[in-house]
């Protein structure tokens, strides 16, 4: 397991590193005068992420307080450790990447934000996708995973626009908070099967 993991963090080194010429080259086209008109709008839904990624847990422990059953108390820990795994990996990637974000490094990107950390991964996507994929997961129908999913990929575009992440960013968050919900649900089946003998 230790081996996949350091094959994973020099995978996404090497990605990092190659992809940068591409990866500012669509960042520009997304971040274009013409788009920020719609500046207010992106600067909302980037900021709603954190609403739904703490509010998500407590709905769902809500729910739980209200019909007390088991199902209801094992979505509310499952959608709350897959978060705060999350969160542990995208700061320790970010930290250990250590990226410049793309206004420090292209005079023509004009972000309409500033941030005081490292750029890859997106934090923002990284915890909106795995909020998504954890209620989709929990509950798995398709009036809970679309509008999950729509409002996660709307975060993750935000980010661009608003010209704090390059796609490659954006593309390694949601890898990584899907990644993160699903294994947390996995591990969770896992313990909830009874050992055979």
């Amino acid at each position: 397991m230790k081996k996949i993991g350091t094959l994973i963090l020099f995978g996404l080194i090497g990605f990092v590193l190659t992809a940068q010429n591409w990866d500012a080259r669509l960042l520009q086209q997304i971040h274009t005068s013409e788009a920020r008109r719609f500046d207010s709008y992106q600067r909302f839904v980037s900021d709603s992420y954190l609403v739904g990624v703490l509010g998500t847990p407590l709905v769902a422990g809500g729910i739980w307080l209200h019909s007390r059953s088991e199902k209801d108390l094992n979505i509310a820990l499952e959608i709350t450790v897959s978060t705060m795994l999350n969160y542990g990996l995208t700061q320790g990637l970010k930290y250990t990447i250590n990226r410049q974000r793309p206004y420090d490094r292209y005079m023509d990107i004009r972000p309409k934000s500033f941030e005081d950390s490292p750029s890859f991964p997106s934090g923002h996507t990284s915890t909106s996708f795995a909020t998504a994929t954890a209620l989709s997961l929990s509950y798995p129908k398709w009036y809970v995973a679309i509008p999950a999913y729509a409002w996660a990929g709307s975060v993750a575009y935000s980010r661009m626009h608003l010209g704090v992440h390059y796609p490659s960013d954006v593309l390694a968050g949601a890898l990584l908070g899907a990644g993160s919900a699903w294994f947390t649900h996995w591990i969770n089946q896992k313990l909830k099967t009874p050992a055979t003998r």
